[in-house]
């Protein structure tokens, strides 16, 4: 039995020593990768915390970089995140923003492998930042969650990079004269705080303002056209100072308004003209529609006025609800003027001038008034029609001077001296070509002028 031990141990003596090796290789490897991957890091980042304990350890966060020598450059970057919504009644806008600030503060220079150290929050505070400062901004939030949306990173040569997101409420002053087809261009306006042009001077750089996809953007009512930015220099009591804006192109779209308010007056206004194919005696039905076309102008101006500012001025949509306002009180007046006048007509006597009159004209005819103008034909003296001042028949001799003459009969054709005669009783067919068109001329004069001009 010793003898059987024995000779299996040599056996498999070579089996098990070249497994033993594997294994001792294969751990080998395994520690030689892990040792590259936990010693690098270790090593750098005691190198970065020996080079923080350097800078700090006699930085004053209190003092500009290069105070009393020159100032201070601070080149901006903005990347627009989203804009929206725009507040017309509030006259502000709300815009995303990540602000970028670089410059340069030769107390931050090291050396050392490392390129850049790139910091959280923690460090904001111990070393000097620009005092930027939004000066159109309402209000304003730095994001929080999960952590302070803060970069910090210091370059080997003093570099120093610092970014933060922030949420602005911006004041824009909406000028709404061509409401609904105006244009805005709503500005972010920020400068130092307290350093005036002499110690802190703001650029600009090549390609410095960027924008996301703008289908994220909550712009409702507008379209976004484009944006410029701008530097300018502000005297104040307090001195000089650099000012940098950044401007929004904003264009508002007309498909809300156009459903809402414009084509609703548009059908108002047609609506109202459907009383003059209606029979005059007709006076229940005449009256119920001119009454129910007014009061709906009237809602449809209420609403369009109740999401704008009370400007003192009156805008473009306020003008054409104020002109189909009167297009359909006027359609209701022709009426009122139509009925008055047809039903308030005096019988004429002819007693003292039939044997002047022929034959021809003893019949009634169509009732009449006269509009003065300018002497186009005369009629000749002895076919002159005059009435009393009282309104009772004209009596011959004497000329009448109202504006309604009281001539019933004609017998001499449209024209007389200084008036023209119009058909009473056919008003309403005048009204059918007049108001279609006088509201056609309006359309066209108004389109044209807010669109085009």
């Amino acid at each position: 039995m010793p003898g059987t031990v024995l000779l299996l141990c040599l056996a498999l003596g070579p089996v098990l020593r070249a497994r033993c090796e594997s294994t001792e290789e294969y751990d080998y490897d395994y520690l030689s990768i892990n040792k590259t991957w936990v010693l690098t890091p270790k090593a750098q980042e005691t190198d970065a915390t020996q080079i923080l304990n350097s800078l700090l350890k006699n930085y004053d966060n209190k003092l500009r970089p290069d105070i009393g020598i020159k100032p201070t450059f601070i080149d901006v970057d903005i990347y627009v995140n989203s804009i929206g919504p725009v507040s017309v009644i509030q006259m502000e806008y709300t815009i995303d923003i990540f602000f970028a600030q670089t410059w340069y503060d030769r107390r931050l220079r090291f050396n050392s492998t490392l390129k850049a150290l790139t910091l959280n929050t923690n460090m904001v505070s111990r070393i000097w930042i620009p005092d930027t400062f939004f000066r159109n901004s309402k209000r304003a939030d730095s994001h929080w969650i999960t952590t302070p949306n803060q970069l910090l990173r210091i370059w080997n040569d003093g570099k120093v990079l610092y970014t933060l997101r922030l949420t602005i409420e911006a004041e824009c002053l909406l000028q709404l004269q061509n409401f609904p087809m105006d244009t805005h261009s709503c500005p972010l306006v920020f400068s130092s705080y307290g350093y005036p042009r002499e110690e802190i001077v703001y650029r600009w750089r090549r390609y410095s303002i960027e924008v996301s996809d703008q289908r994220t953007w909550r712009l409702y009512q507008f379209d976004f056209t484009g944006l410029r930015n701008t530097s300018e220099v502000l005297r104040t009591g307090a001195g000089e100072y650099m000012v940098m804006t950044v401007s929004f192109d904003l264009s508002r779209r007309m498909g809300y308004f156009a459903i809402q308010t414009y084509i609703p007056c548009i059908l108002t206004v047609v609506l109202s003209w459907v009383s003059f194919w209606i029979k005059r005696d007709s006076t229940p039905a005449r009256t119920s529609l001119g009454i129910t076309t007014v009061l709906t102008m009237t809602t449809l101006s209420t609403i369009s006025r109740k999401h704008l500012p009370r400007v003192s001025y009156i805008t473009a949509m306020d003008l054409f609800v104020s002109v189909c306002f009167i297009f359909v009180f006027a359609a209701l007046m022709e009426y009122a003027t139509l009925n008055y006048l047809v039903g308030n007509k005096k019988p004429v006597e002819h007693n003292n001038r039939k044997a002047r009159l022929p034959p021809t004209c003893a019949q009634v005819m169509p009732s009449f008034t006269t509009i003065n103008i300018n002497n186009i034909m005369h009629w000749p003296a002895e076919m002159e029609d005059d009435e009393d001042e009282d309104g009772s028949p004209c009596l011959e001799g004497k000329e009448c001077e109202r504006f309604f003459c009281c001539i019933e009969d004609c017998q001499t054709g449209m024209w007389r001296e200084g008036r023209v005669r119009i058909h009473i009783s056919r008003l309403d067919s005048y009204s059918r070509v007049f108001f279609p068109t006088a509201f056609l001329l309006f359309n066209i004069v108004y389109w044209i002028a807010y669109l085009y001009l």
